[in-house]
């Protein structure tokens, strides 16, 4: 009997980690824990390429349509649901799957985060309407003047980290970096890191390739649904902000695609930076199924 292993399946947007992790998973016997931050939202499903009905028959999945987008999802609390699950899938197996892109929910999920004092409500939901009103440009000016360790060492090219580095600035009076322990939480499971790559220009085609395929599914009907609700987090994400635009008639539709290709694009170079600066990751073509499953082995072997 193996000791108790999570396989991570991670890499960016496209490459084939559902395919790979149900495969994985057929091999073993097990279920998949999703790591998708907007994947786990029932209202949200063309644009955020949920696994098809198909695919989640094949094994069951958890993180997949389970809550609402009027709930708050935080790595935090994906930390807490994801070690629940895997528990819970340990008590009839001994190997479990976690598949997904977002880097900080893989973190959570291996290594525990940092703990940051509670935020009010009132002080989020004020800075939340202040960026939408105002943009980027003033959440950067703001984080200049107020968080400059931040402004220096934070990633300023996303407007949810920034956000919340102001939260906890304007809570606090403490730079959120403050609280950067680097210290890794002890995990009572083995768990084995497994990324997947492929050439950039596949990738992009791929990515081009897959919005077509959701506009012709119904993209842009599923976002008309949600314009009541384009002020939640939960929809401030690549192939919703664009289409909203575009209902707004500041940009054209054909813009707006466009732009979500771009912007998906480079939403798959940030997936890559973060994932190689991990040294356990074990990288592989989605395609070459044999490699992984016999380096899977191997590791477990070990």
């Amino acid at each position: 009997m193996y000791k108790k292993t999570v396989i991570v399946v991670a890499g960016p947007t496209a490459v084939g980690k559902t395919a790979v992790a149900i495969d994985l998973a057929l091999a073993f016997d097990t279920s998949i824990i999703s790591a998708d931050s907007r994947q786990c939202f029932r209202e949200l499903s063309i644009g955020v390429a949920r696994p098809s009905e198909e695919e989640l028959r094949q094994v069951h999945h958890d993180f997949i349509a389970s809550h609402s987008i009027t709930e708050e999802i935080t790595a935090a609390s994906f930390e807490q649901y994801s070690l629940q699950k895997a528990s819970d899938i340990f008590l009839t197996k001994d190997i479990a799957v976690l598949a997904g892109g977002t880097g900080l929910y893989i973190k959570a999920f291996c290594e525990g985060l940092d703990e940051v004092p509670a935020v009010p409500v009132e002080v989020r939901a004020r800075i939340t309407a202040q960026y939408e009103a105002k943009g980027m440009e003033w959440l950067q000016e703001q984080l200049r003047e107020k968080d400059p360790a931040y402004f220096e060492k934070g990633e300023m090219k996303n407007p949810q980290r920034m956000m919340r580095a102001l939260e906890v600035v304007e809570t606090t009076g403490r730079s959120v970096i403050d609280f950067r322990t680097g210290r890794s939480a002890i995990r009572d499971f083995n768990i084995i890191k497994i990324g997947l790559e492929l050439p950039r220009e596949f990738l992009y085609q791929r990515i081009n390739a897959r919005v077509d395929d959701m506009i012709a599914a119904g993209l842009i009907e599923e976002v008309e649904s949600l314009l009541p609700f384009r002020s939640l987090n939960a929809l401030q994400t690549v192939g919703y902000a664009e289409l909203f635009a575009s209902f707004d008639n500041t940009i054209t539709l054909e813009r707006a695609i466009e732009l979500i290709k771009q912007n998906t694009r480079r939403y798959s170079k940030r997936q890559m930076t973060w994932f190689k600066k991990d040294p356990a990751f074990t990288w592989f073509s989605p395609q070459n199924f044999d490699s992984i499953i016999g380096h899977v082995r191997e590791q477990m072997r070990r």
